[in-house]
């Protein structure tokens, strides 16, 4: 064990090069499927339950023998051997946002000291460094006012916060009403310019911040919790992104091939119902942004695609959303594998719960914590398996129970980061594990 807080950056840098880490290509795409995905219409249809249970979609085969999911999913069904597709997620703690997506932890976990950070605080905390041309962690994610607030750096503070630029020119996600007074209370921090204003130049920028520097020294001096320091770093790093201008090439679709955008769009289909806050056929491209960060040098992106939410009309909607996630799931699965960088890139789809097994009066499925579908690729993960069973209607793990610290114990290995091993002091200078629980499933093959 060995903790964080004390360690001097060649410190820091030779346990870095002893672990194996450094500066690995080892990457994660987080995609959240914002409002909770419904299981049977994903990864684990149930054909024998009552038609009121499992609806009108069946299962298909897939090109692994003995693996059913989803007709909605006919891509990833042919590319099922690169999957794995974990149908016994537990313990989501209920709550509408992404929070758990990101840390493993509930929001209540720490709150007193600002709450856990999110694995890409995380990252960017141990493996980012202030002369990165890109930073270690960027968030993307549009869904409901919560979701977008969900990529927290917890008790790191301000500094180890997600870069978050505005891609809502880009793709278009309208908020119900609620939702957008939920954003607004938030206030307006979701967002981040990536370019340099006109009127400052690269020099005006560099004099400013040493003015800035200097008048900081004595607070700095006299400051006890680091945070001046810390944000010290945030500030030399943030110059060093915006100047060398490759995250705002990345975040900068025009200048991507014609026929990667096409790959990248989902057929076009008036199958099904879109709701107003669902996304469309270009919603992909999201991942796409993704591949081209990662390829930029970021390490964790968090990226959103709604709306699962379907208290209402819940099978038109899906029969309209899913095959849009199935063709972003195949086509970013294999354009990974033919840049060379299927092993670097471990990609996970969730969301914050399942969908009830009963179907409510307005046809649509509700919120159920009791179970939740997610799908892993790449990593070097050992694909072409289902992980757990359920019971009969769908609604409880018969076997094989895994939970959200397992699967982050897995992302943090891929990282070449031991998440029971490592820990970073909090405020009141204490040690915290990154994870306090979980392990690695050990069918994925990397414990």
């Amino acid at each position: 064990m060995f903790g964080l807080g004390g360690l001097s950056l060649a410190q820091l840098l030779r346990l870095e090069a002893q672990a194996g880490v450094g500066r690995s290509a080892k990457a994660i795409i987080n995609l959240h499927l914002d409002g909770g995905p419904s299981q049977y219409e994903t990864i684990d249809p149930k054909i024998e339950a009552p038609i009121e249970i499992r609806g009108p979609f069946g299962p298909i085969e897939t090109s692994v023998p003995g693996i059913r999911i989803s007709e909605l999913m006919p891509q990833v069904a042919a590319l099922a051997d690169r999957f794995v597709f974990i149908r016994s997620l537990v313990g989501s703690d209920g709550q509408h946002n992404a929070f758990q997506c990101q840390s493993g932890f509930t929001e209540k976990d720490l709150s007193s000291f600002g709450g856990r950070p999110a694995l890409g605080s995380a990252v960017a905390k141990l493996l980012g460094r202030p002369d990165d041309p890109a930073p270690a962690f960027v968030d993307l994610m549009q869904g409901r006012g919560q979701v977008r607030n969900s990529a927290r750096p917890g008790f790191l503070g301000p500094s180890y916060r997600p870069f978050r630029p505005d891609i809502s020119s880009m793709f278009a996600r309208e908020l119900e009403a609620g939702m957008k007074g939920e954003l607004a209370r938030r206030g307006s921090e979701h967002t981040l310019s990536l370019t340099l204003n006109s009127q400052l130049t690269r020099t005006r920028l560099t004099d400013r911040r040493s003015l800035r520097t200097e008048l900081d020294r004595v607070r700095r001096e006299l400051d006890n919790s680091g945070m001046m320091e810390a944000m010290d770093q945030f500030d030399r790093q943030a110059v060093g992104i915006l100047t060398s201008g490759r995250l705002a090439e990345a975040l900068d679709l025009t200048r991507e091939d014609a026929a990667v955008l096409a790959r990248y769009t989902a057929a076009g289909s008036a199958r099904g119902k879109q709701s107003s806050t669902s996304e469309g056929t270009t919603a992909p491209q999201k991942l796409l942004l993704a591949r081209r960060l990662i390829e930029a040098g970021v390490r964790v992106v968090s990226v959103s695609i709604s709306d699962f939410d379907t208290h209402s009309d819940n099978f038109p909607r899906m029969q309209n959303l899913v095959p849009i996630v199935d063709h972003a799931l195949a086509t970013l699965t294999s354009d990974l594998r033919e840049r060379g960088l299927a092993d670097d890139v471990l990609i996970i789809a969730w969301g914050e719960f399942g969908r009830t097994p009963k179907v409510n009066s307005s046809g649509g499925r509700d919120h159920w914590p009791k179970l939740s579908p997610c799908i892993l690729t790449g990593g070097g993960l050992r694909g072409g398996q289902v992980i757990g069973q359920t019971d009969r209607l769908g609604a409880e793990p018969r076997s094989r129970p895994v939970t959200y610290k397992d699967i982050f114990r897995t992302l943090y290995r891929h990282l070449g980061i031991d998440a029971r091993q490592i820990t970073i002091n909090d405020p009141q200078g204490r040690p915290q594990y990154l994870l306090d629980d979980g392990e690695i499933p050990h069918e994925l093959g990397l414990s």
